[in-house]
């Protein structure tokens, strides 16, 4: 069953045509790979059930076959409409992947390249901005980001791609982090290789538009959210905004 979803949310701007015609069809009785199938107008792409995948590794299925192992649960809903709605990028993550499993000569050892893929996967967004807006972003340094720099934000583009990021935001909650990878594009394409860090921390709520609450600068104040980036001397190892 899926949650109830506000498909006007401006996150969800790029699924809102698809996100709720495959909704309707699961509701009816599809399982989520054939409501996904019945809109998937790209080739070479079909979800399947999950015992199709057999013995094989998650992503080297999907990568000699194309096909994607979909559960009936809200987190593969939410990667199923990623795929329909940028399937390059999903592509080259998963080739990515793939080729990493095929070097390293199986699934045991993950190694670094697929720690990244998989967290930007799941959580990741891309952010088409002014170079002002990206430099603060950089550095954490939230009141330049959301207020100072507020005016800027009407020639930046922030697009949510990770989809367990997308479900948790199903229902909104001002923690919620985007790991956000600094792009020049507006777009996804399959040029794109998000796997070299740092990934910047964005707290979605804070993107100017995006929620009434931060409308008041003291929306901002909360440093549980809007954490300083840490000093080189720090040894906490927690993430500087948690979700």
């Amino acid at each position: 069953m899926l949650p109830a979803i506000d498909w006007q949310l401006p996150w969800f701007a790029p699924y809102r045509e698809l996100g709720p015609a495959v909704a309707a069809r699961f509701a009816q009785g599809d399982n989520m790979a054939a409501a996904l199938n019945a809109h998937c107008p790209v080739p070479g792409l079909q979800f399947v059930a999950p015992s199709a995948q057999g013995v094989e590794a998650y992503e080297a299925f999907v990568a000699r076959t194309g096909c994607v192992p979909t559960r009936d649960n809200p987190h593969d809903f939410f990667n199923g409409l990623v795929w329909l709605s940028f399937p390059a990028l999903k592509r080259r993550i998963n080739l990515l992947h793939a080729g990493e499993i095929a070097r390293r000569g199986g699934i045991a050892a993950r190694g670094v390249v697929r720690d990244r893929l998989t967290l930007f996967d799941e959580n990741g967004a891309l952010f088409a901005a002014p170079s002002a807006l990206q430099a603060a972003l950089q550095r954490r340094d939230w009141q330049d980001l959301f207020i100072t720099q507020r005016d800027l934000w009407h020639a930046a583009q922030l697009t949510l791609v990770g989809h367990a990021l997308l479900e948790k935001l199903a229902q909104p909650r001002k923690a919620i982090t985007a790991h956000v990878w600094l792009s020049e594009a507006a777009h996804a394409s399959s040029e794109l290789a998000p796997i070299e860090p740092p990934f910047a921390p964005l707290p979605v709520l804070g993107v100017p538009g995006w929620w009434p609450g931060n409308e008041d600068r003291e929306f901002y104040a909360d440093a549980a959210v809007f954490r300083p980036a840490r000093s080189p001397r720090s040894t906490d190892s927690a993430h500087p905004c948690r979700s």
